[in-house]
């Protein structure tokens, strides 16, 4: 196989060996954990807004959104340390989605008063998800806008080899965007997009969500992840190594979810006042994982001689 740049290495046979050594495979476990337990937060951090601030939950997610776009600034201020951009337009991207984009769906929602989707006497999926399809034809601009410029995201160039323009782009396109820029629009679209795909297939009017079409995006996205964690772990730099966790995470949660739709365990960052001590462990957990990160790349720690 060919290389391929930002420090993904799919060498032929021979220098596979050479290159998912302990470190490489160390460093993508790390980035895996640390976006793995972003999502369960996320979620944690929407239900704690309602459920504190009550009818002041938008000034609060106001707040939130807020912070992300913070953190974002930050990160442009700092170009020296990719590592710290990086992780600041993940966090931003996380925080801006949960304070500013799904709230917003809660906004309109209430204001049109759109009753839960209801089963068993349960509510299965919450008014502002009933209405997120609707953003569906803005999703798919967002996406010709990444499809027709210069893009290091290989479901994107796989898309542009088929379409035969990768070549033109790359001509016209020479000015890269900052890596904190890259990583929170890559944050935001992803969950974005996958979000689509599970409520789509929980549409009953579409699938359901024991339907086998159900079953195959839930499989499907696990045996995905899988492909995606094996090339994770051949990834030299931690900035792009956080880049490409975010999707390997984003479709292994999609598993997560269905698995938590068929009842199959109690999701606990829905309810985070029964699961306490959890949410404030998993809080602490990646704390420490992104301050152990920081400290070794401050130190290189996490150099590795034959990267790209």
């Amino acid at each position: 196989m060919k290389n391929l740049k930002n420090g993904l290495l799919l060498n032929d046979e021979s220098k596979l060996q050479q290159f998912l050594t302990l470190r490489t495979v160390g460093l993508g476990l790390l980035s895996f954990i640390i976006v793995l337990l972003f999502m369960p937060l996320g979620h944690a951090l929407m239900v704690l807004n309602e459920k504190i601030l009550l009818n002041h939950k938008l000034l609060g997610a106001g707040l939130i959104g807020a912070i992300g776009l913070f953190c974002l600034i930050v990160g442009l201020n700092i170009q020296k340390n990719q590592t710290a951009m990086a992780l600041l337009g993940l966090i931003a991207g996380v925080l801006v989605w949960t304070g500013w984009i799904e709230f917003s769906f809660v906004w309109i929602a209430d204001k049109l008063e759109v009753m839960p989707y209801m089963e068993n006497g349960e509510v299965a999926t919450k008014p502002e998800y009933l209405i997120m399809p609707s953003s569906i034809g803005i999703l798919a601009a967002m996406c010709l806008l990444f499809i027709f410029s210069d893009t290091r995201c290989q479901f994107y160039v796989w898309i542009q080899k088929i379409l035969r323009i990768k070549k033109s782009i790359a001509v016209q396109s020479k000015q890269k965007k900052p890596i904190v820029i890259t990583t929170f629009i890559e944050t935001i679209m992803i969950i974005w997009t996958f979000y689509i795909v599970l409520l789509l297939v929980y549409d009953g009017n579409i699938a359901g969500d024991r339907h086998p079409l159900t079953y195959i995006t839930a499989f499907g996205s696990l045996a995905w992840s899988f492909y995606l964690i094996f090339n994770l772990f051949k990834i030299s730099r931690f900035d792009y190594s956080i880049r490409y966790a975010i999707p390997t995470v984003v479709i292994f949660w999609n598993f997560i979810e269905i698995l938590g739709r068929w009842d199959l365990f109690k999701e606990i960052w829905i309810h985070p006042f029964e699961y306490k001590m959890e949410i404030i462990l998993t809080t602490l957990l990646l704390i420490f994982l992104i301050g152990l990160l920081v400290y070794n790349t401050k130190k290189g720690n996490l150099k590795i001689k034959n990267s790209i």
